[in-house]
């Protein structure tokens, strides 16, 4: 009984989704998909290998970053197949095993992302808040503890989606409303009660998602009012000004983050070109702006990449 079942289970296939109604021109717009993952990875493999070769950027600042980057690359990786698999050869079918497994990346990397952005906020409000205890309380092996929690967290919060997913059957017709695999839409093309995977895929986007950005969020509270105390408008400024890039990634990350899971749990068939749109950008905006928004704002580390290629 249980090989049948592990028959049906392997012979299930969906099919992913282009952009509809420009079915004809998908091959020219492979061209822009194409050249936005080639500059997403080329950028971000530039800031991690200046930031690893170049030991004055081996500062907190800098490794939360460089964990940012392995992030947004591994995002990359894991969704580039599908995506340019459907616009450049229409390979729209994808197995339920493969399915589960890009799902499971996607969504345990972008809590990782949540996580870090996290860090990324506490590093900006020891270093403005408590300057004195900066290097003190950031030190090498904490921060190398504060990724492992990051990366234990989202595994063990996103490992149970897969195996609650594969007690279900599925219909005949599993077409997904993305070119890639996502839970809310595995979730949809169940045939079997998914109130389980419903609550606990809502308990998992609050208690990261929710909690992360309120955190950051309350983080910048504090920033504000330490900076609003200082006399000098010009270190006022200074202050903020190295605060502006993160704040460039967590806006990007969490409006699509939170208006994609929006949709998904309460839109309805009329927005489903903004689902799709939405979740292009929700996979590769952020890997794609996030380089070039911390090497224009950050001076160091924009120096050492001019330095490493002029």
């Amino acid at each position: 009984m249980s090989a049948v079942n592990d028959t049906k289970f392997n012979s299930v296939m969906f099919l992913l989704t282009r952009i509809p109604g420009l079915e004809d021109i998908h091959l020219w717009i492979s061209i822009p998909f194409c050249f936005m993952y080639v500059l997403s990875i080329v950028g971000n493999s530039v800031i991690l290998f200046i930031i690893k070769t170049d030991p004055s950027l081996h500062k907190p600042m800098y490794i939360f970053l460089s964990m940012l980057v392995v992030t947004d690359l591994a995002l990359s990786i894991t969704t580039i197949s599908t995506i340019l698999g459907i616009c450049l050869f229409n390979s729209r079918r994808i197995s339920l095993e493969a399915c589960f497994a890009q799902m499971f990346f996607i969504h345990a990397l972008s809590k990782i992302e949540s996580f870090v952005l996290l860090l990324m906020a506490f590093d900006r409000f020891i270093a403005i808040c408590n300057p004195l205890r900066y290097t003190s309380i950031l030190t090498p092996p904490r921060i190398s503890k504060m990724g492992l929690v990051a990366v234990v967290r989202s595994v063990a919060l996103i490992l149970p989606l897969p195996l609650l997913l594969k007690r279900f059957r599925y219909c005949r017709d599993n077409v997904l409303s993305h070119s890639y695999c996502l839970h809310p839409d595995i979730m949809k093309a169940a045939c079997s009660d998914t109130s389980v995977n419903s609550i606990y895929g809502l308990f998992v986007k609050v208690i990261t998602v929710g909690l992360d950005s309120f955190l950051i969020f309350l983080s910048y509270v504090m920033i504000l009012k330490t900076v609003l105390s200082i006399a000098s408008h010009r270190e006022c400024l200074r202050a903020l000004n190295t605060c502006v890039s993160h704040l460039c990634a967590v806006v990007l990350f969490y409006i699509s983050d939170i208006g994609l899971s929006l949709i998904h749990r309460f839109g309805n068939s009329s927005t489903h070109l903004l689902q799709i749109i939405l979740g292009y950008i929700y996979l590769l905006v952020p890997p794609l702006m996030n380089p070039i928004v911390y090497s224009v704002k950050s001076k160091h580390l924009r120096e050492r990449i001019i330095r490493a290629f002029v």
